[in-house]
């Protein structure tokens, strides 16, 4: 955006560090080094004034995780013949996001210009019933405040954020210039059911009639919609911080 002097770049990296999706063609799991920060995003690092993560999906499916170069466990890996120890996927998300947060602060020692990092927090899906087995999201209005609680899993995803942003917070103390928010967006996205493209993920998904089964997304949002609040709340933390004295040139 040359008129405000603003570039903005989006990184594809589910894992935040190094690891490989599972494929149809490939291996059934993915493998995650959880200690490697992804060297796509890492690379370009220097040259941000603003990094905003997000992050969380893509852990719960089967997946091995390795640390030092070792295998630290895996997640649902018992029925591909794996005799590893199964850790969740709790204890690994953590690791990746202490990794990417700690090698944020380790690439600004020493240099001049200041980052702001802000880490969005899970946002949860909204699929009635499994999301491989027919799962839909049909409903067609938010609910109302109390109507739903968050999932056990969803607030625990979004506590190892905070803590975790947190923990960054007071490491990056010693050094000026290195900030970190978090963007608590889960009980927000909780609240819309409504949001989702739902059998609309393809277009015209009946033109040939009713199928006996289709494929409905629950997990991503559409626009206009709840994520436009997300970046109401984008700007208005980026505002604050350049009325405390914060000058951004690049996002």
């Amino acid at each position: 955006f040359e008129s405000h002097n603003a570039t903005l770049s989006v990184y594809w990296s589910p894992f935040l560090v190094q690891g490989n999706e599972r494929s149809k063609l490939g291996s059934s799991l993915n493998t995650i080094h959880l200690d490697r920060v992804n060297g796509k995003w890492e690379k370009d690092m220097d040259g941000m004034d603003l990094i905003l993560l997000s992050f969380g999906n893509w852990f719960n499916v089967p997946s091995v995780y390795y640390e030092n170069g070792s295998v630290l466990g895996c997640l649902n890996c018992s029925g591909y013949g794996l005799n590893h120890t199964e850790v969740g996927f709790y204890v690994p998300l953590r690791k990746a996001l202490r990794a990417s947060l700690n090698r944020i602060i380790e690439r600004r020692v020493g240099k001049k210009n200041e980052i702001g990092v802000i880490v969005r927090t899970f946002s949860p899906s909204h699929f009635d019933g499994d999301w491989d087995k027919a799962g839909t999201c049909s409903k067609k209005e938010p609910y109302e405040n109390g109507e739903k609680e968050i999932g056990e899993m969803e607030s625990e995803i979004r506590r190892i954020e905070i803590e975790e942003v947190e923990n960054a917070k007071v490491k990056a103390k010693e050094f000026e210039g290195v900030r970190f928010e978090v963007l608590d967006v889960t009980e927000l996205a909780s609240l819309r059911p409504d949001g989702h493209p739902g059998a609309y993920m393809n277009p015209f998904p009946f033109e040939n009639g009713v199928p006996e089964r289709v494929q409905n997304d629950c997990v991503h949002w559409c626009l206009p919609g709840a994520i436009d609040t997300w970046n109401e709340i984008l700007l208005e933390m980026m505002r604050k911080w350049d009325l405390e004295g914060q000058e951004w040139s690049e996002l």
